[in-house]
């Protein structure tokens, strides 16, 4: 199988994994991040094979999406081998896929050019317009408010506090969206977070000013 069809038949394949997704972590979350993943990797010069398919199969190993993640590995392990990656591909996809999530900001930056050409993808569709309308799907999934001035802004955040601790919508601004521009690893993905940074900016600035002051 040739890389061009490995990666339309991963597209099929993610796309039918997600087709029951609620979180904002859907097929075009996954469509999206690709895209950018693709662009950026042309500008920087990464490998583009691995950083599509990374792009492609990344939420599927996240305990937003899946129930178990050593079960979401394993299956993503299986669909790489049967679709006829190599060993040195298959660690690499996987490599970048278990180290690129945000998770509370504890995990450490990724190493590769092609994990960190995913990465910004992924964090970049945290962030803009999408970005704000993805925050409000998941807290609502969530069971979350959409704010509550009365919820201090967690700063120091374990994995378990950061997915289970009661938190808003607009607590989710401070505790991550508004970190990502700074934590962008490309010269590109520095560059693309600008815009969307700004526009995070403005947006809160608007919402806590219709909020209104307790």
């Amino acid at each position: 199988m040739n890389q061009q069809l490995m990666i339309e038949e991963t597209r099929k394949w993610v796309k039918d994994q997600l087709a029951n997704e609620k979180t904002g972590h859907d097929w075009y979350h996954i469509k999206r991040v690709t895209k950018q993943a693709q662009e950026i990797a042309k500008v920087e010069g990464a490998d583009e094979f691995i950083v599509i398919l990374a792009a492609l199969t990344h939420d599927l190993i996240d305990d937003k999406v899946v129930e178990s993640e050593e079960q979401g590995l394993k299956n993503v392990n299986d669909w790489l081998i049967r679709i006829g990656t190599t060993e040195e591909q298959r660690l690499h996809i996987l490599t970048i896929i278990t180290t690129m999530s945000f998770k509370g900001g504890t995990n450490k930056p990724v190493t590769t050019l092609e994990a960190q050409v995913v990465q910004d993808a992924d964090r970049l569709d945290a962030i803009g317009a999408i970005g704000v309308a993805r925050t409000f799907v998941y807290a609502g999934n969530k069971g979350d408010p959409m704010y509550e001035p009365t919820l201090s802004v967690r700063e120091t955040l374990t994995v378990d506090e950061y997915r289970n601790g009661r938190s808003s919508a607009i607590g989710h601004f401070y505790e991550k969206l508004l970190k990502l521009k700074d934590l962008m690893n490309t010269k590109e993905g520095k560059a693309r977070a600008l815009e969307r940074h700004q526009f995070l900016e403005g947006f809160l600035e608007q919402f806590l000013d219709e909020w209104g002051h307790e």
